[in-house]
């Protein structure tokens, strides 16, 4: 059988010749790649040859490109368009990739080669770049346990194997009971306030599993767009329930014993690893470094946050008549708003259609900033039907890589919002950039309009910053391409993209409405930016409550035993002070995939790291030109063009000039004056 992933691509920028993947090619493209890795890592090691750089972490570096190029491809669909033989295929795989990291990870021969090199760092007269190889190298495998003893090596694979099972099962879970859970309305007057093309949209959800009436399937946070509008307090109190209720209600599909499971695995490898808890063994590798520094960020944010989100909960209760329960939050700020401020977000729908948002807005920001371009590849096929493929070329004609935007919700797909990545650039490999963009907006009925909610133009910019981030990193070695940056720093260049939003050039060009043309109009973008700091409390509670959740989970040691997810929930929460019933966290703990299967445990604090970095930068931009080339040239070459190539906080101050200030995002988000 002639395999397309491990042939060569050879269609533009490599791209993976998806129409001719069948699933029954998974299994043994990754038998192979594991195979020819451990035998290219085998090598090395058994290298008679005293240990170098350029024979020991160069041909590090050549190793394993099948198996990485295997994965990236692998993983996109699992995450973007999986079945339940993906499903199957990536519950089989997980202990065997697990049980492959570790086999390099761990083994002492290898681990001495790096060491001896590491030792003469200062004797070898690298460049910048190589010598950050190298430090990046020794911790990485000595905090992997590259140094145990050989028992507690033997118990560390088997935890990873585990683990790696465990956190798998939990995305396989959570999907299926987002889906099991789609709240079903027979009749649309319940739906009232719901736009056309959202109501559509739910009938179109309804259709494709065969119900009549109208089908609202779940999003990942807590809340949804559609309680903002819903007038029927009874459905959006249905909604809610659904969402609250993921994980826990018995049967297959609940995933607490995951999360308990998870949760002690964890806090035992830490032990193994030498570290007092998860936490602390995360956070040595990031730009946060301890634990204590994560707490003192939040606990610093989170009163201000909290009594701000108690006054707003005043405004609400006056506005509504009666107490405020989770699903009403969002409905009656929205009413608070609009007496407030004029506003109605349900308004501003019809001014951003996307395509137009996509190409007048967020395309339009980069050539203004970059210069680059974007050109539609309709010859070229992507995973999904939905998947559009764009050619990205540079100032000067040259090209990039490609984008692929995937903007629909469906079934298959997990929920929020992604960027993957399909290939990458270097120096040492060459190669071309393919990022993958996946959001979860609902799908209208052909020939209906796309009209983006507010929030979800934001996490179109948001997303789009991490595309910019791996199109723009070009490196020396794979191990700093693209995003590949510490965790709690990779949410920085997002963050900073959402700033053109509403920048009035970039808004100008694509907030047009659908129907008429008309520009929307000017009072409105001052009534929205008037109110921007409005219902901050809340949003910041809610966020906060999710990340001291994540962390309250992974600060538990070996020890502990706990016993009921939802008493643990609940007293990390009362003990952050956060404890209200109508500002759930964004994420509960049964459905908390950041920090139980998306890769962020004990890291879901990064957003609100990263955003001290980025309301800093929003201030230079405001200072230096805005949208220019000059300050978007000055982005891309200290930040965005660097990739993992050197310490992210470094690489700011190269940018700024200084460290990052917080006084920003405290005056963003309305917590400067609060108390």
């Amino acid at each position: 059988m002639t395999n397309p992933l491990i042939s060569d691509s050879t269609l533009p920028h490599g791209l993976p010749p998806f129409a001719e993947i069948r699933d029954e090619h998974y299994l043994p493209a990754f038998e192979q790649a594991m195979a020819d890795h451990r035998a290219e890592v085998a090598a090395i090691a058994a290298d008679p040859a005293e240990p170098t750089f350029e024979n020991t972490f160069v041909p590090l570096e050549r190793s394993g490109r099948l198996l990485r190029h295997v994965s990236e491809v692998f993983f996109n669909k699992s995450s973007a368009d999986s079945s339940d033989e993906i499903s199957a295929i990536e519950e089989k795989l997980a202990p065997d990739l697990a049980a492959h990291e570790d086999a390099i990870r761990l083994d002492p021969a290898l681990y001495e080669r790096i060491s001896a090199v590491h030792a003469r760092l200062n004797e070898l007269g690298l460049d910048a770049e190589s010598r950050y190889l190298v430090e990046r190298y020794h911790e990485e495998f000595t905090l992997a346990g590259a140094g145990l003893a050989d028992a507690d090596k033997e118990r560390l694979k088997q935890l990873n194997a585990e683990l790696s099972t465990l956190s798998t099962r939990f995305e396989k879970n959570l999907l299926a009971d987002t889906n099991d859970l789609a709240v079903h309305v027979d009749d649309a007057a319940q739906l009232d306030g719901l736009s056309p093309a959202e109501l559509s949209a739910a009938e179109q959800a309804a259709h494709e599993r065969e119900l009549d009436g109208y089908l609202i399937t779940l999003v990942l946070p807590t809340g949804h767009p559609y309680l903002a509008r819903l007038t029927d307090r009874g459905v959006r109190e249905r909604v809610m329930r659904a969402s609250r209720s993921r994980g826990i209600h018995g049967g297959d599909h609940d995933t607490r014993d995951l999360v308990l499971r998870i949760t002690s695995l964890r806090a035992e490898r830490a032990r193994l690893l030498g570290f007092a808890n998860h936490a602390a063994y995360v956070t040595a590798s990031q730009t946060a470094r301890t634990p204590d520094a994560v707490a003192g960020m939040l606990g610093r944010l989170a009163p201000a946050a909290a009594r701000n989100a108690a006054a707003e909960k005043e405004d609400l209760r006056a506005s509504a008549g009666f107490d405020i329960e989770p699903w009403d939050w969002a409905y009656y700020s929205e009413k608070v708003r609009a007496a407030k401020y004029d506003v109605d977000t349900a308004a501003m729908r019809p001014y951003f259609e996307a395509e137009r948002v996509l190409r007048d807005g967020v395309f339009f920001a980069a050539n203004r900033l970059y210069g680059i371009r974007f050109e539609e590849r309709t010859d070229l096929t992507a995973y999904h039907p939905d998947a559009r493929v764009f050619e990205v070329f540079d100032e000067d004609g040259t090209a990039i890589g490609l984008y692929i935007n995937d903007l629909y919700t469906r079934d298959s797909k997990r929920g929020g919002a992604w960027m993957n990545e399909l290939g990458e650039r270097t120096h040492l490999l060459g190669g071309s950039t393919i990022v993958v963009n996946n959001l979860n907006v609902p799908k209208p009925a052909d020939g209906e309009p796309t009209l983006l909610t507010y929030d979800e133009v934001g996490t179109l910019f948001h997303e789009f910053g991490h595309a910019l981030h791996g199109l723009f990193a070009v490196t020396k070695y794979p191990k700093f391409a693209g995003t590949n940056v510490f965790r709690d720093f990779v949410e920085f260049p997002s963050q900073v993209n959402e700033m053109w939003l509403l920048w009035p050039d970039v808004l100008d060009n694509y907030a047009r409405h659908y129907e008429t043309g008309e520009r929307m109009p000017a009072e409105l973008v001052e009534r929205i930016r008037a109110s921007e700091a409005f219902n901050q409390g809340f949003a910041t509670s809610e966020y906060l409550a999710a990340a001291m959740l994540d962390q309250a989970w992974h600060r538990i040691d070996a020890d502990a035993r706990v016993e009921s997810v939802e008493g643990f929930e609940a007293a990390a929460l009362r003990e952050a002070g956060l404890h209200d019933p109508a500002v759930p966290p964004r994420y509960a703990s049964t459905y908390f995939a950041h920090t139980f299967s998306g890769g962020y445990d004990a890291g879901y604090y990064s957003y609100i790291w990263s955003e001290v970095l980025d309301a800093d930068t929003v201030e230079w931009f405001k200072e230096n030109g805005g949208l220019s080339r000059e300050a978007g040239e000055r982005f891309r070459r200290h930040l965005l063009g660097v990739g993992g190539s050197k310490d992210p906080l470094e690489a700011y101050r190269d940018f700024r000039g200084r460290d990052a200030v917080i006084e920003p995002l405290l005056r963003r988000r309305g917590l400067d004056a609060a108390g």
